[in-house]
């Protein structure tokens, strides 16, 4: 059930700012209003999605906001993986005076380090993690009053046992939603370790190849593709299929688990509910079209009788957002399949007259060659009770020594060249207790 408040009031954080919380599965209402106020906020609380579907859905139609807080996305999310680990979704939503939908906050709660996280929904899968914000929201409440919103927002949160949380652990926030900056960077912010990156698209395919690759790359390129040759014909293709999507994914996760058991990583789609939720956004993939539904885009490359490389990623808006990627690790690995891959695929989004090729989450080179414009992600953590304390502690090193490595060349080298040693051995040393 969702939590009743029985009273509502204003904000006493901001007793001259015209902000009031009404905390409960009712339609937001307008409570306390002052004369001199810009604007009106009223935030409900809900403890499920469904809850909330019908504006949610409607709100990310024309919010500024991520593919990956849209309300299917999260649904499977939930579904597939929170209901598994245990996680309570905390769903806050703000309406501006006159009623219209200002802020989702799609927030859960889950056990971390022993104690009770307030985190975002899907925070781990999610490249990025932000509010859904209508699109004259920091036209119209402050990096102060967001603060005090915020604020207040835990303080009711923490009267009701359904949300009642020990320690927050908000990562992976992207400093602009759409074009305006994320209210989240009103609060405290440690810098996440990861960078996130993307290229902005032009309109024709060899202009932009030709902007990023010297004429001798392109014509070491051109050599690869021609080896390639050698083992079959080689031909891209945009999964419009079902079947052909769920066979491209299920080729992906195989070879994106030899990959991680190569360098010692451990293996995502070992985790509860990763691989269904994956396979399940490729079933219900519907077909591209330029809107602002979010679209799967999933994909690959026929080399012979294999499938030499592979991608899942979405699109959303003027956007294509890279999360998957893999190539076969076999005699064609030589080749650059991989690389072959990426070009075939940016040359298709830019077809599809896209505006930006956003590599997501990470710092690895070949991000850093291709793209133009670097996203600065932002971390917030803060302790609630005194048990969420040795979470935060742990949370806090942990973040600051991974930095450390990601950001040091000799440090990340090194690390790499341990993980991969040490990694088949301790599965060697589970695959048999």
């Amino acid at each position: 059930m969702s939590a009743d408040c029985v009273t509502s009031r204003p904000l006493a954080a901001l007793p001259n700012a015209g902000l009031a919380f009404d905390v409960g599965r009712e339609a937001p209402r307008r409570v306390g209003e002052v004369s001199d106020a810009p604007s009106m906020l009223t935030l409900s609380i809900h403890d499920q999605l469904e809850a909330v579907e019908a504006e949610w859905r409607s709100f990310e139609r024309e919010a500024d906001c991520t593919p990956f807080q849209t309300f299917d996305w999260l649904l499977r999310w939930q579904r597939h993986i929170g209901t598994r680990e245990g996680a309570q979704p905390v769903i806050a939503v703000g309406s501006f005076a006159g009623g219209q939908t200002a802020i989702i906050l799609p927030l859960a709660i889950d056990r971390s380090g022993g104690a009770r996280r307030l985190c975002w929904l899907g925070q781990d899968l999610n490249d990025y993690n932000a509010p859904l914000v209508a699109r004259d929201f920091s036209q119209r409440i402050s990096a102060e009053q967001f603060r005090a919103v915020w604020k207040e927002l835990r303080v009711r949160m923490q009267r009701e046992p359904l949300f009642r949380h020990d320690w927050i652990e908000l990562e992976k926030m992207p400093q602009l939603v759409g074009g305006q900056l994320n209210p989240f960077f009103a609060l405290a912010l440690a810098t996440n370790p990861s960078g996130a990156h993307f290229a902005e698209l032009g309109a024709d395919w060899k202009t932009f190849y030709a902007s990023k690759r010297s004429s001798a790359t392109r014509r070491r390129d051109r050599s690869k593709r021609k080896r390639l040759d050698q083992f079959g014909e080689v031909a891209f293709a945009v999964d419009a299929d079902t079947a052909e999507a769920k066979q491209t994914l299920e080729t992906l996760m195989a070879q994106k688990r030899r990959h991680f058991a190569h360098r010692g990583i451990p293996d995502m789609f070992e985790r509860p509910g990763w691989r269904e939720f994956f396979l399940d956004v490729a079933e219900h993939a519907s077909p591209l079209a330029r809107d602002d539904k979010v679209q799967m885009h999933i994909g690959h490359t026929q080399i012979g009788a294999l499938r030499g490389a592979a991608h899942f990623g979405v699109v959303f808006r003027d956007a294509y957002y890279h999360v998957l990627a893999s190539y076969d690790d076999g005699p064609i690995a030589h080749y650059g399949p991989g690389a072959l891959h990426l070009r075939e695929l940016i040359a298709s989004i830019i077809g599809l007259g896209l505006r930006r090729f956003d590599f997501t989450v990470g710092d690895e080179p070949y991000k850093l060659e291709w793209s133009d414009t670097h996203i600065k992600l932002g971390d917030h953590a803060a302790a609630a009770t005194w048990r969420g304390l040795p979470a935060l502690g742990r949370s806090m090193l942990q973040r600051r020594i991974k930095r450390f490595v990601k950001q040091t060349p000799v440090a990340w080298r090194t690390v790499s060249r341990l993980r991969a040693r040490i990694g088949p051995i301790l599965r060697r040393v589970k695959g048999a207790s």
